[in-house]
């Protein structure tokens, strides 16, 4: 499955490494403005998202979930 994000925020956007570790593939640079980025999900699952601000910048986590 694939989930498509599109930084819409006129801010970057870090990829938290809990991304990747918790199995999307994903190229792991910062997203820019008006930028779309594809994250790869195992099959079977989901996308769980969340993001949010710290003192580093907008930054969001995508983690597959099981389809039950």
């Amino acid at each position: 499955m694939k989930f498509v994000y599109f930084n819409d925020t006129n801010r970057v956007v870090h990829i938290h490494p809990a991304t990747i570790i918790h199995g999307c593939d994903v190229l792991n640079t910062s997203i820019q403005p008006l930028e779309e980025r594809v994250f790869k999900l195992p099959n079977n699952t989901y996308p769980w998202v969340k993001m949010w601000d710290n003192e580093n910048g907008l930054t969001i986590l995508v983690s597959p979930k099981k389809d039950e």
